[in-house]
């Protein structure tokens, strides 16, 4: 028979691991009696863990949320995953939690066995991030978004344009979407009975929510939608770009958020992307390794040039 602690451990394994169990499927999972099942229930209650209990032939226990997070038990595969999305979060988009990820990390690796912490080193050492940097957006707001579109609630908030410009919007929204660069929201615009798209870096919620709301079915894809909308209109500066490579091909090398391809013909496609500046357009081009053409807009063709004069007297004469 197991020891008392070493059986709490397994019952709390056990609890964690399945939705509901029965006092007579426990007891015989640890080889003890239904009696010793309740002490030991009664043990992780004073505990602080809120393990629920239902009387009768059909009753059982289950663990259920308290107050606070009590100590869990992750198997080897589930220990990886948390410290792995610990990592990614240390350095991802959602700003304020990247010490707090950090912090959650080192306590976690600290408890881990040597062979798990040799996984983890070997997976962080073969892997290289590829992610733009992009604007942040304080966890505060992604919570009240998210828990909006949860409760079907209207979401009432300031939001600053690309212009610069702060109006009040109130939305229904539907869904938060991540492109790798950049948090939107995908939202049904009352005042312009239309759905829009907005950058969650400039929403800044209003509380309390507006009224709840019966949810309409979007045009299509929550995640097509946004980057036809990132494509066509969510940047001051706006581009239409010929690349030398199919569409397909194109669809496989950018980044999710580029902007929208349009196929022009078996060699050819054209990327309407943009950018709030155009330094950073000039940049993000230059980038993509493939000859291409500017057809618009005439302000980025004329940087591009001056760039070229600049930069072949820098590099001065030919040998």
């Amino acid at each position: 028979m197991l020891e008392t602690s070493a059986r709490l451990l397994r019952v709390l394994a056990l609890l964690q691991a399945q939705r509901e169990w029965t006092g007579a499927a426990l007891a015989e999972r640890l080889d003890v009696t239904t009696r010793t099942v309740r002490s030991d229930v009664d043990r992780l209650r004073r505990l602080g863990y809120r393990v629920g209990s239902t009387p009768g032939v059909a009753g059982g226990y289950r663990l259920e949320a308290g107050n606070a997070v009590p100590p869990l038990l992750l198997d080897d595969e589930e220990a990886i995953a948390v410290a792995v999305g610990l990592r990614a979060a240390a350095s991802g988009s959602v700003a304020g939690i990247e010490e707090t990820s950090l912090r959650a990390l080192v306590k976690l690796e600290q408890t881990m066995p040597s062979r798990l912490r040799r996984r983890i080193d070997v997976l962080r050492s073969a892997t290289a991030s590829a992610a733009a940097s992009g604007p942040t957006v304080p966890a505060a707001t992604l919570t009240a978004i998210a828990e909006a579109i949860h409760r079907r609630e209207q979401l009432r908030f300031d939001y600053l344009d690309r212009a610069g410009e702060e109006t009040r919007r109130r939305a229904e929204p539907h869904r938060l979407v991540y492109t790798g660069r950049r948090w939107y929201l995908l939202a049904w615009d009352v005042d312009r009975g239309d759905w829009r798209t907005f950058r969650a870096d400039r929403i800044a919620p209003r509380t309390p929510n507006g009224p709840g709301f019966a949810p309409k079915d979007p045009p299509e894809d929550a995640v097509d939608h946004v980057l036809r909308g990132i494509g066509r209109d969510a940047w001051r500066h706006r581009a239409r770009i010929r690349l030398r490579m199919s569409a397909e091909a194109a669809a496989e090398a950018l980044p999710p958020g580029s902007g929208l391809l349009e196929p022009v013909s078996d060699e050819e496609c054209l990327l309407r992307t943009g950018s709030d500046s155009l330094p950073d357009l000039v940049n993000y081009v230059s980038s993509l390794d493939v000859p291409f053409t500017v057809e618009s807009p005439p302000e980025l063709r004329d940087l591009l040039r001056r760039l070229a004069e600049r930069y072949a007297e820098a590099a001065g004469p030919p040998p």
